[in-house]
Formats: C-alpha cells, structure tokens, sequence
C-alpha cells in the first residue's frame, strides 16, 4: 500500500469522525501538537476587552445570552454571522458610560444555547430579538447591526418604527439579492457544505483573515473562534449560511421582503442614519453600500477603501469620534 493511499484513507477515518462524533475536526497531518494546544486554549481562553456580565433570557427551553451594560438612552447591538456579541465588545466600552448597550448572542450562537434540533430561521432570530426586547422593557432604542444583524435587526425596527430613533449600519443588508460569493455559496452545497462549515470549520476559522484587512490579535482572533469548537457548536454557523434566502421558494424569503418593506415606515420617518462601510468586504460589496444609500439618501455615510468585512476589527480608531458623535444627537 502506497503511502499516498495511507493518507487518503487516514483522511476520510478523520473526517468520518468528526461527522459520527462531533470532535473538533483535525486534518492537518504531523502537527498534532499545534492542534492538542489550540483546543486547550479554546477552553481556556479569556476573552480580550469582554469583561461583561452574562445575562440570559430563556425562550422556549433554550438560554439567550446578551450583554446588558450601562445606563441611560437604549442601543441595542445586532450580530451577524459567523461572529457574536463579541464583536461589539470595543464599541460596548465606548459607549456604555453614557448609553445603554444590550448586545445579543443569537440563538445558536456565541454563549446562547446551541440546541442541534432548532429552526434557525431568519423568522425565528427576529422573533427572540423582538421577546428580548420585551423582556427587558425596551420600548425606545437605536440600533447597531453589521451582516445579518441587518436583516435581524431591521426586521424589529420595521414591526415598530415608532420605537426606532437612530441606526448605525455597518456591512450588511435587509432587502432581498441574488448576490452570493462563490465561497460562500459552497459552503450550501448537500452534504459537502456541512462538512466544510461545521466539519472543518470552514466559514468561522477563514474568516479571522478574510474579513479583515489588518491581520487580528491572536488572542482576538481565538475569541472568535472559541463558542464555535466542534460540529455540535457549529450549528446555527451553518443555518445561516443556509438561510440566506435567494429566491422566492426559498423558506426565508417572504420572510427577507417583509423585512425589506419596513425599511420604507423608516425611510418614510427619516430615521437619522450613519453608514460605516468596508470597500473590501468579498461578501457586502459595494453594491450593497449603494443600495443603502440609495433607500436612505440623506444618511451619514463613510465608506473606508480599504478595510474589509469586519469593519469594527479593521476600522474601529476612525469609527469610535463618529459613534460617539452620533450617538450624542439622540434626544
């Protein structure tokens, strides 16, 4: 037996372990060493600037989590995929002197419940967003959403406009497109896009590098990665990407219009509006940015050349005076 022949089947037992059992998939031969210390790290990690307390909200029989820092005008904070309210974390310690910050963790994803039998659909997300909310008594409240936050985000701000009083827009989209990259449109494929996402983590661990233009902290970059460590948790990474609703067959879509169709109370309210953008997001290109622009014509946009996907990560020292500023205006 050939040794090329030995590796090809040392490969599959690999990948039909991690598909049986769940485990942190490990393809990279002669370097287990690298791998045992990178999941006892995951473990163990500490994460950089997120000394927030823990809140949880039970929906159904599941936990959500969400920061909830600070005192006086509500900003609720909206996540996308594959990140977490950790991706707030710098603009929650910016802000949170001044403003309420309540950041959440979606259902699957960061610290929230990761339950395997769930519908993680664009409905669903909405729905535990706009039961937070309720929760906690929220009934006026700015928005900061990035990737599907947008979507999210924007699908409870269009059921109350009247409770909506400023957005920052970072990177996103909440009106329907057919618009998908290549990379990202793998990662749907029957069987094989599984095994990508949540077998070898292949939408969470290449976007560390992808989705920003400065290369991340390492410590920032396994904090990220830490509430995705196995195909169990890897759960709603994978969900999203399949929920992005395409066409109108697709389950979500209905969903996606109607999302799009409150962008017009808001547009009709002249909701004050800042658009932080990234020039080198492979995914939210610029037509996205224009499209925004374009509904929200007399929003307050900074389009940053230069700077990519996570646009917080990349662009946060220029971003932080404006937030500020823009956030002081509420009334």
């Amino acid at each position: 037996m050939s040794v090329r022949t030995i590796q090809y089947i040392f490969w599959r037992a690999r990948i039909l372990a991690a598909l049986i059992h769940g485990k942190q998939l490990t393809l990279f031969l002669g370097q287990p060493k690298f791998w045992s210390k990178f999941n006892f790290y995951l473990k163990n990690i500490v994460y950089p600037d997120y000394q927030f307390q823990s809140n949880y909200h039970t929906i159904g029989k599941h936990q959500l989590h969400y920061v909830d820092e600070g005192e006086g005008d509500n900003i609720v904070m909206v996540h996308g995929n594959p990140t977490w309210s950790y991706y707030y974390r710098r603009l929650i310690n910016l802000l949170a002197p001044k403003h309420r910050i309540i950041a959440i963790d979606h259902m699957g994803c960061g610290l929230s419940d990761k339950p395997q039998k769930y519908d993680y659909c664009l409905q669903n997300h909405i729905d535990n967003l706009d039961a937070l909310l309720q929760h906690l008594h929220v009934e006026k409240f700015s928005l900061v959403v990035h990737d599907w936050g947008g979507a999210i985000g924007m699908g409870v701000a269009g059921k109350h406009p009247d409770s909506i009083k400023r957005a920052l827009v970072l990177n996103t989209a909440a009106f329907c497109s057919q618009q998908i990259p290549l990379r990202i449109s793998i990662c749907r494929w029957p069987v094989v896009g599984k095994l990508l996402v949540r077998g070898m983590n292949g939408f969470a661990r290449p976007a560390i590098a992808m989705a920003v233009r400065k290369k991340m902290n390492k410590d920032v970059a396994m904090a990220y990665l830490a509430p995705y460590d196995s195909w169990n948790n890897r759960v709603a990474v994978s969900s999203f990407v399949e929920d992005i609703p395409l066409d109108s067959g697709h389950p979500s879509y209905d969903t996606l219009c109607a999302v799009e169709k409150g962008l017009e109370k808001l547009q009709q309210k002249q909701l004050p509006m800042m658009i932080c953008w990234g020039g080198k997001d492979f995914c939210f290109n610029d037509s996205f940015y224009k499209e925004w622009c374009k509904r929200f014509p007399h929003a307050e946009a900074h389009y940053f050349e230069n700077y990519g996907h996570y646009i917080l990560e990349d662009a946060f020292d220029e971003i932080a005076p404006l937030a500020l500023r823009f956030f002081e205006g509420q009334e």
